[in-house]
């Protein structure tokens, strides 16, 4: 199975991408690309959503077409998802790539509460992309251990996790 996996952050020691990283040690039997050319994506414009599309547009779309799943960490930007995530599915808004494609969003801040606005707004984007959100997962740095080889250490969060990404039909 080939996963695709985008964090919503740009930080080069971003903790979404060291849980994504963990996810993927979690499940090796799978292919996990890790996209990492979100940034590359220019900003949307409707009236550039038109052939012919930038090489890092087709690539974007082609990447999530041949994937079977998707897993989107992010952080909360102001109450929100990140605006590199928000523009990444924009691209994806009139090419259908998302369309029926399993989902897994998850929210991976400091502590509670924080997290949940962004949540709701990546649901409603993934939503009007007709994704198939399999569960919404909430994580908090505060309750997630990594190892010295960024293996995820054990514990009630990181069993949530696995059986999160079951949903997506991975075993």
């Amino acid at each position: 199975m080939k996963i695709i996996t985008l964090s919503g952050s740009t930080r080069k020691t971003s903790s979404n991408a060291k849980l994504l990283k963990g996810i993927a040690l979690l499940f090796p039997q799978h292919d996990f690309i890790f996209y990492k050319k979100l940034g590359e994506l220019p900003v949307f414009r409707a009236e550039d959503d038109s052939h012919p599309w930038t090489d890092s547009v087709l690539e974007w779309r082609e990447q999530v077409n041949e994937s079977n799943a998707v897993i989107i960490s992010i952080p909360e930007y102001i109450y929100n998802l990140p605006a590199i995530i928000k523009n990444a599915l924009e691209w994806i808004a009139t090419s259908g790539e998302f369309v029926g494609k399993p989902v897994l969003p998850i929210t991976f801040t400091p502590h509670e509460p924080r997290g949940e606005k962004a949540m709701q707004s990546l649901c409603w984007s993934l939503q009007a992309l007709d994704a198939q959100i399999v569960v919404q997962l909430p994580l908090f740095q505060n309750e997630i251990n990594f190892e010295k080889d960024n293996s995820l250490s054990e514990n009630e969060s990181v069993e949530m996790l696995k059986e999160a990404i079951k949903l997506l039909g991975v075993e």
